[in-house]
């Protein structure tokens, strides 16, 4: 005894089939949130950026308001800075 397949059921099992090829070629290298560590470990999508001069991670806006100078990338990192001279 043979089974034969409708058409609609070959369609079907065909979709299934190519539906679990192609979630196999799902890209695996994506990006995940967080995952963006500089080479001293800061995360820029928390907006922090490496300041030589406190040896740590910093917000630009929080160390202007804290240490009262102008929030602009230029006083941040003349601020960070590490003078060699000194």
């Amino acid at each position: 005894m043979t089974y034969r397949f409708s058409t609609r059921s070959r369609v079907g099992i065909v979709l299934l089939f190519g539906s679990v090829l192609f979630a196999g070629c799902n890209d695996s290298s994506e990006l995940v949130v967080g995952a963006d560590e500089d080479e001293h470990g800061c995360k820029s999508s928390a907006g922090y950026v490496w300041c030589a001069k406190t040896a740590q991670c910093e917000r630009p806006w929080e160390l202007a308001e804290r240490e009262g100078i102008d929030s602009t990338e230029e006083a941040f990192e003349a601020y960070c800075a590490i003078d060699d001279e000194n």
